[in-house]
Order: structure tokens, then sequence, then C-alpha cells
């Protein structure tokens, strides 16, 4: 069932239980390549500033660094960078994964949209795990950017779906159908945000980090908050801006997030953590987040 409104949310959710695996097997991610800043991304990413140009090679150190942290949780793949596709880098928005299932994006920009046609991830997963492919980014009816846009709790099957230029109605009801999802709460996300991963983070399918700011109807986020049991811990916008709610669970005791988000926090938002049974990774990804995301967006997720 897809909702468009709080009380329909609260009411579904309540009737779901956490019965699935909430973190993923293994995650993979996609090296930088001479890294540049796409203006066709920009023209709808706050978050980039074109006159701010990474260090390729500082962000290629800093990538591999992100991937031999990772691997303290779960195993990690790393395919090599395109340097067609300057925002390869950030898988997420293009592949991701439900057990069994390949699930391939349509994004809004043709500079990303050439991500989609990378053979040899597709046959990794196809050809290598045996995984069905369900393709969207032929699709022209709608906007999909997975799960820069789609935010899930795996453990009960929930979607939380920011719209906006990067994500449509059309695209969160092919994206509830393509994760098989039981329940997608579609909202819209603030003016000037893009993504849903930037405002909000789902920890281990029993926390949340929330920007409020981020969301048009504030509504939302205090009915998110709600449905956790109010094990939220709230983010300024400016540690929004710090990407604090870009962050990742791939295991039940440690939250990933990047050493500029981490700073921003707060003792007590820390305390709130450690409060909910998690420990913090921090990475430096300086030279990553110039291209206007951060550590989450560089994480795909094989369950």
């Amino acid at each position: 069932m897809l909702v468009t409104c709080a009380d329909a949310f609260s009411e579904q959710f309540a009737k779901l239980p956490a019965s699935a695996p909430a973190t993923a097997r293994a995650a993979f991610m996609v090296a930088p390549s001479a890294l540049t800043l796409a203006a066709e991304s920009a023209s709808d990413n706050r978050y980039m500033d074109l006159a701010d140009v990474p260090d390729a090679a500082a962000a290629m150190a800093q990538h591999a660094a992100l991937a031999e942290a990772l691997r303290q949780d779960v195993p990690v793949m790393v395919f090599p960078g395109d340097a067609a596709c300057p925002d390869g880098l950030f898988p997420n928005n293009v592949f991701a994964t439900a057990p069994g299932r390949l699930i391939i994006g349509r994004m809004r920009h043709a500079v990303r949209q050439h991500e989609a046609d990378r053979g040899d991830i597709r046959r990794v997963f196809t050809d290598l795990l045996g995984y069905a492919e369900h393709d969207l980014s032929m699709r022209e009816d709608l906007v999909a950017e997975l799960t820069g846009s789609l935010i899930i709790d795996r453990a009960r099957g929930v979607g939380f779906c920011g719209l906006s230029e990067r994500c449509d109605l059309a695209g969160a009801q092919a994206m509830h159908e393509a994760f098989g999802l039981k329940l997608t709460w579609a909202f819209e996300l603030a003016p000037g945000e893009y993504h849903t991963n930037v405002v909000m983070a789902l920890l281990a399918s029993r926390a949340v980090l929330l920007a409020a700011d981020g969301f048009a109807d504030p509504a939302v986020p205090a009915a998110i908050a709600g449905a956790y049991d109010q094990h939220a811990v709230m983010l300024s916008p400016e540690q929004k801006r710090a990407f604090a709610g870009n962050a990742i669970t791939l295991s039940e005791r440690r939250v990933w997030i990047s050493a500029r988000g981490a700073a921003s926090l707060t003792p007590d938002q820390r305390a709130q953590l450690a409060g909910y049974g998690f420990t913090l990774g921090e990475v430096p990804l300086p030279d990553i987040e110039k291209a206007g995301g951060s550590l989450r967006c560089c994480v795909g997720e094989i369950f």
C-alpha cells in the first residue's frame, strides 16, 4: 500500500512487525574516476558548489579508506569508476537490491542516466549472484532515484519516499513495487531538498536521524519519530548541511557517518545514539562531499 498522509501511515505502520533482516549482507561501491562536478546535477543539488572543485586524488584515497572501514561490518565490492559518469561514485541512486532482485533506477538528469548502462555492474548481480533484474531506467513516465529518494525500513518492509525533482509520485509507486514493500509513505520534501537520504537516515530499523526542516510538512518527521517510539535524533539545519543525516547502518550496532557529520553532533546526540545501542564509525570524506553527497550516497546495499 502506498499512502500520502500521516494518519494512514501511522495506522498501517502499527500493523507491521519487524520480522526481516534490518541490515544488508554486503555492500558495493563505485570508485571515483577523474572526479569532476557535473553542472547538470548541481542545478538541483544545493549541496554542490561548482566553484569548490574536489581534489581527485584525495577523493580516491578517501573512497578507498571508506571501503576499508566498512569491511569491519560487511564484505564490500568496489567497481571501477567511469570518467564519463562524474557522479558515478554515488551508485545507490542508480542500483539497489531487494532479496534476489537488482533494481535499476530512473535518474532525472541525462548525465546520470548513463550510469544505468553499466553492464559490468548488472552482470555481477544477474550472472554471478543470480538476481532477477527490475529495470526502471527506460521508463520515461517517472523519475525514481532509488535509495537517495527512498529510505527503507528493511525489517518491516516500509518505505519513506521524499518527493522532489529527483522522484515523483509515479516513481514512488514504481519503487514500492520494485522493492516488494508492504507500505510506502510518499511525502513532499522541503523546497530545495533533492534527496531524502540527506534529511533522514533509518538506523537498523529501530531509530532515525531526522532534519525536520528538510520536510515540507512538519507532521511528517513528527509521525516518523512517533513510529519509532521517539527513538529519533533531531538534526539542526547546520547539522543537515554537514551531512549528519547521510548515515548508514551495515550492522545492528554501528552507525557510519562522515567525519564532518560526526563532528557536528552534540554530546547529547551522541549519548542518544549510544542509548539506542549504536557506536559511531567516522570516515573523513571532505573531497567526496564537495560532489554533493556523503557517506551513505557512496554505499549500495546487497540484501
